[in-house]
């Protein structure tokens, strides 16, 4: 229960943080300022809660971890219905804080994604398509790099909140930027049918994408003889890796 407890609330914190400031502040900060929030909030959560559930807040990234062998195939529906329910109750609290300022209207957009007329610069659906499936490929190889055997540790929040910032540069004016379903539901919500309509593709993409992603890395990982070796012999092989990990644990070596 605690996992998913962990992933409520830090996919709570990213829409809540992310899309609020959109709703609340992006007259001022501007797509940059909405870029830095969703990457600076992504680190916060992993370093908090990381060590409980793994940092998944998308339903994306959850797919592609179970189909890389990295998660219990068998939580995975949990993870995906405490990522969904928490950005959902992240977009009502929105909701409430946003109708506090005069002339506030949601149908102007409330950080929802879309295509043609509902995008920031009017992209078409291909165009939104093919930015949602390759961006969140994107992300899903960069946390599936920064999490594996040979990557250094501790730096896996920070290359994931930079990826995440950077991805967002690219894809607001596209799509207003989902690259996570949760994250595209919990607002499609309370926009109403134009915005709901156009919510497939920001499940499918994003989903397809990771999956993608999936594939791609496991294939990669299967030209490196190191990353393919049996944890025994991986462990011998790479002895300051497992003395990092060991640490970084609070384990001495000499109680492992």
């Amino acid at each position: 229960m605690r996992p998913h407890i962990a992933e409520f609330i830090g996919t709570f914190v990213l829409v809540f943080c992310g899309c609020g400031s959109a709703v609340l502040m992006a007259d001022h900060i501007g797509y940059a300022g909405v870029a830095l929030s969703f990457g600076s909030v992504l680190m916060a959560m992993i370093s908090a809660l990381g060590p409980i559930s793994g940092y998944h807040l998308n339903p994306a990234v959850t797919l592609s971890l179970t189909l890389s062998r990295k998660f219990d195939a068998a939580r995975l529906p949990g993870y995906m219905a405490a990522q969904v329910l928490g950005a959902v109750v992240a977009a009502y609290v929105l909701y409430v804080v946003a109708q506090g300022r005069p002339g506030f209207d949601v149908a102007l957009g409330f950080a929802s994604n879309g295509y043609d007329a509902r995008s920031p610069g009017h992209y078409n659906m291909a165009a939104a398509f093919i930015v949602e499936f390759v961006l969140t490929a994107l992300l899903v190889l960069t946390i599936l790099g920064a999490t594996d055997l040979k990557a250094p540790v501790g730096f896996a929040g920070l290359a994931i909140g930079v990826s995440l910032t950077v991805i967002h540069l690219v894809s607001i004016p596209v799509t207003n930027t989902s690259v996570n379903p949760a994250r595209s539901i919990g607002p499609a919500l309370f926009v109403g049918w134009d915005a709901v309509g156009q919510l497939w593709l920001f499940i499918v993409a994003p989903l397809l994408g990771g999956a993608a992603a999936a594939g791609l890395y496991a294939t990669m990982r299967a030209l490196d003889p190191v990353l393919q070796m049996p944890v025994r012999q991986a462990v011998q092989a790479l002895p300051a890796e497992l003395e990092q990990r060991l640490e970084k644990a609070g384990i001495k070596p000499t109680e492992f």
